[in-house]
């Protein structure tokens, strides 16, 4: 007899434990299923697709020239630039959809009561240009906003959104220290720019928890242009000088990690962090002081892009990827995410104020302007991603 009851002994333990497994499965409510990621909301979905016609029929714009938040620079329509092209961004992912436009009423409902805060250079105010007159078409009532130190912003009653801008060209601390006597050095050195590395701007050090959305960028400045050999920058930490003293690409790299962890440090846990990637320029024929032009109406094609874009050409517009691979390695490990706008933009050879600036002898003295971007243009679809972005955030019961 007992070789027959062996067996379901050695089984005893096996249905416990299965009726142990199925108790607590049981027991235990499977997690919230989570959102499907909306077409443009994903971060590939900016570095992986196409810029085809916009469905039609195209909607109506959104702003036109007498925007009140415009920049006069920008104003493409107003300075007599002909419109740019009609286009939309259709990520691989999507499955042949486009990035949906910004329905500026449903997002402001959506934030309702959040405050949206872009931190950094001439570009980022290029897209907060674009958003501002955007939303407005959702909130006549909106008005300038331009509290807490902001350069540029806007108030929408109707939600009580904020949504603003502070100018910081270089993100860290930087002030003119000329030379004695105000004689300029037999090196030709007029003065030099002091930049605490470990020091926010003044501009946005203290808004860091005022804001549910944050934006930053930099990267445009840091180039001989901004700060020639007669004006340099140098670098301290501590109130020290770093030594051995630091090239300008060098301090930047430093700057990225000392303010990636200031932002981690400073702003809370719940706000959507994000960093722009470099804005691309299109100078062709050489850098704005030596005749680069982008009079142009056409894309590049993607096998134009490296010949135009990788640092190993040397060409004019190498900077944008350049600085790109210092911020990606700057931000490994926080959880500032990256909001990667370049490649897409690298195709829009087309979508430049170029000669169209709105003053007379602008041209003459500033040369064309192949960074920043026509308004309305190409900042807009940057405006859709980030809208997508920032509402799937909410979405998640995050922000």
């Amino acid at each position: 007899m007992a070789r027959h009851r062996l067996p379901r002994l050695l089984l005893l333990p096996v249905t416990l434990t299965i009726l142990i497994l199925l108790f607590l499965s049981s027991s235990t409510p499977p997690p919230p299923p989570q959102p499907p990621i909306p077409c443009g909301a994903a971060p590939s979905d900016a570095t992986a697709g196409r810029w085809v016609p916009t469905p039609s029929p195209p909607p109506p714009p959104l702003y036109t020239q007498s925007c009140p938040f415009h920049r006069n620079a920008w104003n493409c329509l107003r300075n007599g630039r002909p419109p740019v092209a009609a286009l939309s961004w259709a990520p691989s992912r999507c499955g042949g959809a486009v990035v949906p436009r910004l329905d500026p009423a449903a997002f402001l409902a959506a934030a309702r009561g959040r405050r949206i805060g872009l931190v950094g250079d001439s570009l980022s105010e290029n897209l907060v240009v674009a958003l501002l007159c955007a939303l407005r078409s959702g909130d006549g009532g909106a008005r300038k906003w331009k509290r807490r130190g902001a350069w540029r912003g806007g108030y929408f009653p109707r939600e009580d959104v904020v949504v603003a801008y502070h100018r910081a060209v270089l993100l860290a601390k930087y002030t003119w220290q000329p030379v004695e006597n105000s004689k300029p050095q037999s090196d030709g050195i007029k003065g030099t720019y002091r930049v605490d590395v470990d020091i926010p701007a003044d501009d946005w050090a203290n808004i860091t928890k005022f804001y549910d959305v944050l934006i930053f960028n930099t990267g445009h400045w840091w180039g001989p242009d901004k700060f020639p050999k007669e004006t340099p920058l140098v670098f301290y930490r501590g109130g020290k000088p770093i030594e051995p003293p630091l090239g300008i690409f060098d301090g930047l790299k430093v700057v990225l990690r000392s303010m990636g962890s200031y932002i981690e440090r400073e702003v809370p846990s719940k706000t959507l962090k994000l960093w722009r990637t470099q804005s691309p320029r299109h100078f062709d024929g050489g850098e704005w002081d030596h005749n680069g032009s982008c009079v142009s109406d056409r894309l590049l094609e993607e096998n134009e892009l490296d010949s135009w874009f990788d640092p190993r050409f040397g060409g004019v517009n190498k900077e944008a990827r350049l600085v790109n691979s210092a911020i990606w390695e700057a931000l490994v490990g926080t959880d500032i995410q990256l909001l990667n706008l370049t490649y897409m933009s690298e195709f829009r050879a087309d979508a430049h104020p170029a000669i169209w600036l709105g003053k007379k002898d602008a041209v003459a003295v500033w040369g064309q302007d192949c960074m920043h971007w026509c308004l309305p243009g190409v900042p807009d679809t940057w405006v859709d991603i980030l809208a997508v972005r920032i509402l799937h955030y909410f979405k998640q019961g995050k922000g």
